[in-house]
Formats: C-alpha cells, structure tokens, sequence
C-alpha cells in the first residue's frame, strides 16, 4: 500500500533526474494486451508531446499462449539545437494466465526481438536557421524479456453518470540493445551496446466494451556506462486500447 502510494513520487523524481540526457536509443511503450481467453485480439496506439508514436497489436493463439508485435516512430527538434528521429519494429511470443480469487489480476510473460535506425543531430543557430554540427547515425537490434502484471478494480469508477472499469498494471523489460552499424558524420565509429532495465506503468480506464483510456509513464535504466548508447529517455504518453473477441 505504501509502495503503491510512493509510487508517482517515485517516478516523478527518476523523470526529473533524466531529464536533459541524450542517448541515441528512446524506448517505445511496450505491449501489455493483458489476455485472458483464446481468441482474444489487442490493438492500441500512443502518442506524446515529443511526437513519440507506438502501436502494438497482438493476439492470443491459446488459453495461455500467445504473440506480440510493437512499432514506433519519433521525429522532433527540426528547428532546435538537437534533431532525433527514431524507426523501431519488434515482436514476440509468450504466456500469460489469470490470478487471483476472482480472476481479477493477469500476469504475462514475453520474449522476442527487434530492428531498428536512429538519426541524432547536434546543429547551431545561423543567420540562415540551424546548421548541423556533429550527426550520429545507427542501425541497432534488441532482444528483449518483459513481465506483465495487471489487476482490475472490483469497484468501477462513476464517470458521467455511467459506471467505468479501472484497472491498472506494470510492465517491467530487460532489453539488450546493440548497434550493428554506427557513423559519425558518415565515418564508421566504434560500435556500443547496452543492457536496460525499463519498467512502465499504466493506467486504464474503459469508456465502452473494450476500449479503453491508457496513460503510461516509465523510464530506462542502463547497466552499462556508454556515451552514445545510454539511459535517458524516458516514456510519457496518452493513448487508446482495444481488446476484442475477450469472454465473459
């Protein structure tokens, strides 16, 4: 209970000390479908202030397993002193299964893999705009393990004048993200990579059968001291859920 209620000053403080890092990976929001029955399909879309977007569609193959695929696309700081864009693709496989007295809680496992590009530029202002100073370029793969844990409240929240399900969850990944190719300002420089812990915390509130509300925060910790291939970015984002075929 005391964990539970520390738990947004915690994160505000990790958020603020990261704040102002720059790090050539940005996590994506992971997929946390929470199944509960074969059949079961997921489909949902975030985005945030930074022009960070994600999508993650998954599907449940059985009662306990099944499969995962996320994308995500950012680009930001055209007109500033630091330009980021980002492509990431991935996917995975995994087990989930209901908990509790009154199967109100999920957990999930997942395992899978990843590609994608990154473009950093560092620029000055000019009489004309901004000019580029230094710009990193690089190719990465990931393979990554997360664990999903969400429970629903068995009180629903009264929303104008309609009572709506809340629920809540956790999703911790251990990502292992390395460049297969690196450049700066187009030569070949010595590769990096990293082992991060990303734990994310989410918030969903359903407006209609099966869609939801969701509100994500987390962020990334690096195992490994580098300097281009680092913690930093954090994840801050709203967006939409979408479970269908799922059973009373």
């Amino acid at each position: 209970m005391i964990v539970k209620k520390l738990r947004p000053l915690i994160v505000s403080t990790i958020l603020f000390l990261l704040t102002g890092c720059s790090s050539m990976y940005m996590p994506n929001v992971p997929a946390t479908p929470m199944f509960r029955n074969q059949g079961e399909g997921y489909i949902t879309g975030h985005v945030n202030t930074k022009g960070n977007i994600s999508g993650s569609f998954g599907v449940a193959a059985t009662n306990h397993v099944a499969v995962i695929a996320n994308g995500s696309y950012v680009k930001n700081g055209i007109k500033s002193n630091e330009e980021f864009a980002q492509k990431l693709v991935e996917g995975g496989i995994g087990y989930f299964a209901k908990m509790g007295k009154n199967k109100r809680q999920v957990l999930e496992f997942y395992g899978g893999y990843g590609i994608g590009h990154t473009l950093n530029i560092d620029k000055r202002a000019s009489t004309t705009g901004f000019e580029a100073v230094e710009t990193r370029e690089m190719d990465f793969d990931k393979i990554f393990v997360q664990v999903n844990y969400s429970s629903t409240k068995k009180r629903k929240l009264n929303l104008f004048g309609n009572k709506n399900e809340l629920n809540y969850g956790t999703a911790i990944r251990l990502s292992r993200v390395g460049m297969t190719n690196f450049t700066i300002d187009g030569i070949d420089a010595q590769k990096e990579e990293n082992l991060f812990i990303e734990p994310v915390f989410f918030t969903r509130l359903e407006l209609f059968k099966g869609f939801q509300l969701q509100y994500t925060t987390g962020f990334n910790i690096g195992i490994i001291d580098n300097e281009y291939l680092k913690a930093g970015n954090s994840i801050f984002t709203l967006g939409v859920s979408y479970n269908f075929g799922r059973k009373k």
